[in-house]
């Protein structure tokens, strides 16, 4: 039996939800564990470490998992084996976002493994589980006794008619321009410093602006940054809460703490390297500095191991932290980076389109050694992605896929999916061109835009935006606007804040924050910051948010340089998707029995056709033609009309008879020629003689009673009647008797319908016909 455990809430209202904490009475092995609910959605965080450092590495070994679990839903799992499998992909953003605020939280040379672990429990599709798991994230830690430099707070922020709503529901989502996740901890001085910002304009975010609504520029996004401090101190003030009630745990573990690099073995590389050094990192081209430095260091601890036997890793060690001390000092005191560049400048630029045959849109973006080429690729909707997660959507018409080969570093690997940094900077792109893309009743298309990141040196994701504006518009999708990406860095020393535009691949390793902004000429449509520092003066933000924009504006003139606007058509390759409605009522109609009638549109036209339960008809085909053709017979199908007099029609026999022959007029529409017409002067003997079902004709209507029924005549005689013997004539007469057939009209009340037998003789139910 369990021994007894005392188990602490504590509820805090922060914006409108109550947030509420418990621990003590889950997961009581884990060093910390806390079940934070917000609504009826409910999370459960654990945190634990090992019992000792992880051997042979340099590095925090921190893992976050984000388990869900489809109960919470009241879900059973799709696929075969009706469990839940490898981590959805709304899953592994969770624990990514989760994971970037936790990880500068913890000291400096700590080796032990931490494991967070986050599974969500209940959801109630009002408020969502990511904010409730960071904050619950953090108590777990604070309470696990890990040496912990927390709590950090976490808010969502929406803009919703002209005001920043705090911890919005899914459904308040819906009716936001912008919305924005910030995660901070307390300063000295009391308030709150950030440390990791996710934010993106909405899918309707333009709609809203072009009626009414304020443009997310630079200055609100700011000001939505400078409002979630408030709620980040709600948030850090409700786990102290906790904490102060329940204790923090007393360790049971050894926890191990790297010791900082020896002050007599630094001056010794210093004094060996350090010239060396400023001249390498002075080297434009990576892969020349990075070889540059890696012989150095090895010259360097080779110089260096007889005096100090066994410790090559650790003057290794020394030798990077150098390197990095030595780049962040020529930034901040001569303003020269890495590769020569001022602090504003941006790399070469350069934009290629339609580089590949057969693809929809291919889009080539340079910039420096950074190069992301991006496909788009065009199908009907049903190929759009079914979502089996613990969202509210159930699918998504529009998917960016990043992709981040080994090659693109001049590195080897292995490649066995996608990474979570994969499916992070993909989504940050998908996140970023989502809100340009049309909707689906303007462009009722499934749209997927694949980056391959062909060469990397920072900035990769910011790229991959670039790229795939530059492919969707070669692709003739049209999008309400380009988009351009740039990523921003700082370097934070003594009290100053130096900021980057287009940092390198080393300046982001080197730095204290990575700063990627989007958007288009008049908005930003995504971000995501991440710092290794707290504290950041809002000032320094909002100046950077102005850097950002500045250089934004100047990629998008190289963009516009190279294609100003959207094709005007779809690729030649690319399917044509026609979208209509009909009447509901029309459906069956139009289906027919047994998928008859749309059965044989798509078989003779060739199309593919989609048929919602709304009405909706999505028709798709190689060419427009097919595509128009299909679509005039369904809407004649759902909306039939009576043939006028007069009126001609190209139409094909559907049916003969012994007293003449039936003519599709309209797919529900049929006429009759009567023997007599078909002839011309010649008495036929039999309607075979001249026309036979499947033949086409081309027929005037002459006649149309009051039941319906439709009596046609040729507009030019078959032209078998020309072919007849000139003794035809004096053959035996034309047999009166045999098939009822009817005279045409509806064919949906049941089919043609037989001549009336009057005195032996057959009579038309219709006036005779002349010559009779």
């Amino acid at each position: 039996m369990a021994p007894e455990t005392q188990v602490f809430t504590v509820e805090r209202k922060i914006g409108e939800p109550v947030f509420r904490f418990e621990t003590g009475r889950l997961a009581q092995q884990a060093d910390g564990a806390v079940l934070a609910q917000v609504g009826e959605t409910t999370v459960l965080v654990a945190a634990t470490a090992s019992r000792g450092a992880r051997e042979g590495v340099d590095f925090f070994p921190l893992t976050v998992d984000v388990e869900e679990r489809m109960y919470a839903a009241g879900k059973i799992p799709g696929g075969f084996f009706r469990r839940e499998g490898r981590p959805t992909e709304r899953a592994i953003l969770t624990a990514r976002l989760i994971d970037r605020p936790l990880r500068p939280c913890f000291p400096d040379g700590f080796r032990n493994e931490v494991h967070v672990v986050a599974t969500v429990m209940t959801v109630d599709q009002a408020n969502l589980p990511d904010v409730v798991a960071i904050n619950g994230a953090s108590a777990a830690l604070m309470l696990s006794g890990i040496p912990f430099d927390g709590p950090v707070g976490a808010v969502r922020l929406a803009h919703i008619e002209g005001r920043w709503v705090p911890n919005p529901t899914f459904q308040e989502i819906e009716n936001a321009t912008f919305e924005i996740v910030v995660v901070g901890r307390r300063n000295e001085d009391g308030g709150a410093g950030i440390l990791m910002v996710e934010a993106g304009a909405t899918e309707i975010a333009l709609d809203l602006v072009e009626a009414g609504a304020p443009e997310m520029t630079e200055e609100l996004v700011a000001e939505g940054l400078e409002e979630a401090k408030t709620w980040i101190l709600e948030a850090i003030a409700h786990q102290e809460e906790l904490v102060a009630q329940a204790g923090r745990r007393t360790p049971t573990k050894a926890w191990v703490i790297a010791p900082p690099y020896d002050s007599v073995l630094s001056d010794m590389v210093s004094s060996n390297a350090a010239d060396r050094i400023v001249a390498l990192i002075s080297e434009a081209d990576k892969q020349a500095r990075e070889i540059g430095l890696d012989e150095l260091s090895a010259e360097v601890v080779a110089g260096l191991e007889a005096e100090f036997p066994d410790r090559a890793r650790e003057i290794d060690g020394v030798f990077r932290k150098l390197v990095k001390a030595l780049v962040r000092e020529r930034i901040v005191n001569d303003g020269k980076r890495i590769d020569g560049r001022g602090l504003r400048d941006i790399r070469p630029i350069s934009c290629e389109v339609g580089i590949l045959p057969r693809l929809h849109g291919t889009g080539l973006f340079n910039r420096g050694q950074t190069q992301v080429l991006s496909t788009v690729t065009l199908g009907m909707l049903r190929m759009e992605q079914m979502l089996d997660d613990l969202g509210v959507a159930e699918s998504k018409r529009y998917m960016h896929h990043y992709n981040f080969p080994p090659f693109s570093t001049g590195e080897t690997g292995f490649m066995r999916g996608p990474k979570r940094r994969e499916i992070g900077h993909g989504a940050l792109a998908e996140r970023a061109l989502l809100p340009v893309v049309p909707s689906e009743m303007d462009f009722p298309y499934a749209l997927r835009v694949v980056s391959e990141v062909l060469s990397s040196n920072g900035s990769t994701s910011m790229a991959s935006v670039c790229g795939s504006t530059l492919a969707l518009m070669d692709a003739g999708v049209p999008i309400k606007g380009p988009v351009a990406g740039i990523a921003m860095g700082l370097i934070a020393e003594q009290g100053q804040f130096v900021t980057l535009t287009d940092i390198l691949g080393a300046e982001d390793a080197f730095g204290d924050m990575d700063f990627k902004v989007a958007g288009t000429k008049t908005m930003v449509t995504a971000l995501q910051l991440d710092t290794k520092i707290s504290g950041i003066p809002s000032e320094v933000l909002a100046a950077a948010l102005q850097q950002a924009r500045d250089a934004r504006l100047s990629i998008l003139g190289k963009i516009t340089e190279t294609l100003a606007a959207p094709r005007s058509e779809l690729s030649p390759t690319a399917p044509r998707i026609v979208a209509f409605t009909i009447p509901v009522d029309k459906i069956g109609e139009v289906i027919g029995p047994k998928g008859k009638r749309i059965n044989e549109i798509i078989a003779t036209t060739g199309v593919e056709i989609d048929i919602e339960d709304d009405g909706t008809v999505r028709i798709g085909s190689k060419e427009g033609g097919s595509a128009d053709e299909a679509r005039r017979r369904i809407e004649e199908l759902a909306n039939p009309r009576m043939p006028q007099i007069g009126e001609r029609f190209n139409g094909i026999v559907v049916k003969t008879a012994p007293f003449g022959a039936f003519v599709s007029l309209t797919p529900t529409k049929d006429g009759l020629v009567h023997i007599s017409k078909l002839g011309g002067n010649i008495r036929l003997r039999r309607v075979e003689d001249v026309i036979n079902q499947g033949d086409a004709l081309e027929v005037e209507v002459t006649d149309i009673d009051p039941m319906g029924k439709i009596s046609l005549v040729p507009v030019e005689l078959p032209p078998r009647v020309a072919e007849l013997p000139a003794d035809y004539a004096q053959g035996e007469p034309r047999d009166r008797g045999g098939d009822r057939g009817g005279r045409g009209g509806d064919r949906g009340r049941g089919g043609p319908r037989g001549p009336r037998r009057e005195g032996g003789r057959d009579r038309e139910r219709a006036p005779r016909s002349e010559g009779e």
